[in-house]
């Protein structure tokens, strides 16, 4: 299992854009090329080339088409909150509450109502409002570097936990659109324009993954996003270990 665990941490840390996505069987590779550095991810033993075509691996394609099928279907709908470039961990959720443990679920809920408590004073509009634990705000929007700062799993899992389904920002640090798919938490989208700067706090939202695209209906404006591409499945599964048992990838924890 820890062998299995670092192939999959070295997978995602090749993801750094939406666009560039977790390769899968069936594309049949044998090797991840990272975007960036253009060396070849080796050693997946999730992703291994397969020479013939077995059941099995029949088994495990229909899962992943019927996957990315779900996830085209997905709407999401709400209110927005808006934010700056270089929304760190910190800010998304401080270091004090880190001792908070996710798998409980008390505690689960209590790690959300922290969610953002970190932005300065000048967010005269809090992300969740004194003595709640849940944000009326579904959508966040943000600038450039999105998620910038410490490696902490706890900045995706707050988001989630707090009632937030997506995050749409100009851009993202790697390692948290990572940690977002890795725990399936919220989608990670991108946009192709500063959409940060055109909506406003509050303004009602609409995201469409089907079409790639964010609908303003305070402004009537639209917006196109960079598709999820594989890693929306990951994310509909709830995250990376839930979608290999999904597959057919590796047992399922009833078996």
């Amino acid at each position: 299992m820890a062998a299995f665990s670092c192939s999959l941490g070295r997978a995602f840390a090749a993801v750094s854009k939406p666009k560039h996505s977790l390769p899968s069987q069936i594309n049949d590779r044998s090797s991840f090329i990272s975007p960036s550095s253009q060396v070849p991810l080796k050693q997946s033993i999730i992703f291994r080339k397969t020479r013939s075509i077995s059941p099995k691996t029949t088994k495990i394609s229909c899962n992943l088409e019927a996957s990315a099928s779900s996830t085209s279907a997905k709407t999401f709908h709400g209110l927005c909150y808006v934010v700056g470039d270089n929304i760190d961990t910190d800010q998304i959720i401080p270091a004090e509450y880190l001792t908070l443990v996710p798998s409980n679920p008390d505690e689960y809920e209590k790690l959300g109502s922290y969610a953002l408590i970190g932005l300065p004073s000048t967010y005269t509009t809090r992300f969740i409002e004194p003595n709640q634990m849940k944000t009326k705000y579904s959508i966040v929007i943000g600038g450039d570097n999105f998620g910038c700062g410490s490696s902490r799993e706890h900045a995706p899992v707050a988001l989630g936990a707090a009632g937030a389904v997506a995050v749409v920002a100009e851009s993202y640090a790697r390692i948290f659109f990572r940690n977002s798919v890795a725990t399936g938490e919220i989608y990670p989208l991108e946009s192709e324009v500063r959409i940060c700067e055109e909506c406003k706090t509050g303004d009602t939202v609409t995201i469409v993954l089907a079409e790639s695209k964010l609908i303003n209906h305070t402004t009537g404006k639209e917006y196109k996003l960079k598709p999820i591409g594989d890693a929306g499945p990951v994310i509909d599964a709830g995250g990376i270990f839930a979608y290999a048992r999904k597959t057919g990838m590796i047992p399922s924890q009833a078996a």
